[in-house]
């Protein structure tokens, strides 16, 4: 059955611009760069699912070399997706949110604030012995900022 999670992926129309943004804006570190996927594999893999012939841009980002990564995947050979980030309907099923911890969120906060990323909500709450706020990047992705108020425990896991 099911180990573990691997990954977590976001379509976004220029690749490139995207992992410069998760690099420079939330600091994290580029662990497979972008790369082409084209051929018999990727039609193989995907065909059922994306026109053939299918051709995936993807790259891997995260905070350490484990499973628990952000693909950031583009379609070239696809019309792009949508570039108007609107509005995010949280409620609406499907992907909601990316969660990211951070050990101090005043400062994580206020240093997203300095590089333009656009905060969703006004200020910094606490709810389930967690202390939280939301942004959204270029593209419209939602994500949570996360600070544990036990970091020896999974955020889950604060009770």
């Amino acid at each position: 059955m099911i180990t573990a999670m691997a990954h977590v992926a976001v379509c976004v129309p220029d690749i490139d611009a995207a992992v410069a943004w998760y690099e420079s804006v939330l600091g994290l570190t580029v662990l497979s760069p972008p790369y082409l996927m084209t051929g018999a594999a990727i039609d193989d893999d995907m065909g059922e699912l994306v026109p053939t012939p299918v051709a995936l841009k993807a790259a891997i980002i995260g905070i350490d070399r484990s499973d628990n990564v952000i693909e950031v995947i583009e379609y070239p050979n696809q019309p792009p997706p949508t570039t108007d980030p609107g509005e995010r309907d949280l409620t609406r099923m499907g992907v909601s949110h990316i969660g990211l911890l951070c050990d101090d969120i005043e400062e994580t906060r206020a240093r997203l604030e300095e590089k333009g990323v656009e905060m969703l909500v006004s200020h910094v709450a606490s709810v389930a012995r967690l202390r939280t706020t939301w942004f959204r990047d270029p593209w419209g992705i939602v994500f949570i900022l996360v600070e544990k108020s036990k970091t020896d425990r999974a955020y889950w896991d604060q009770y």
